[in-house]
């Protein structure tokens, strides 16, 4: 391997992930088991709104990262600085991912009929 295969793999490596790519952090379903149909909803809502909000951030921070590995690899080294790789936003993310499957879990135990989308 060259070396300029093995400086594009390190780079690549601290680039922002895209909220596809960001793992599901387990929750417990048992954390909502008091929780009546209604408060499900509520809470499933707005988890939605944040994932949601988190969801366009993450990628625009994902983007940034690769334009900016671009230019410093093509272009301008001391770009390569500019790239932050992931942020304390892709751990809520992935943590509130975890908190709307487990909220779907316990909505389906308690046979609720709530229709809410993540993200």
């Amino acid at each position: 391997m060259n070396t300029k295969h093995l400086f594009a793999a390190v780079v690549a490596s601290g680039c922002a992930s895209n909220s596809k790519d960001i793992s599901t952090q387990y929750v417990s379903p048992l954390q909502y088991k008091d929780y009546e149909c209604d408060s499900l909803a509520m809470e499933m809502s707005r988890v939605s709104r944040r994932v949601g909000e988190l969801q366009a951030s993450i990628d625009k921070n994902a983007k940034q990262d690769k334009v900016a590995t671009g230019v410093g690899l093509v272009l301008f080294w001391p770009a390569l600085f500019f790239i932050d790789g992931d942020t304390p936003e892709a751990a809520e993310y992935a943590r509130l991912k975890g908190e709307f499957e487990a909220m779907q879990t316990a909505a389906s135990q308690k046979k609720c009929s709530i229709d809410v989308q993540q993200g």
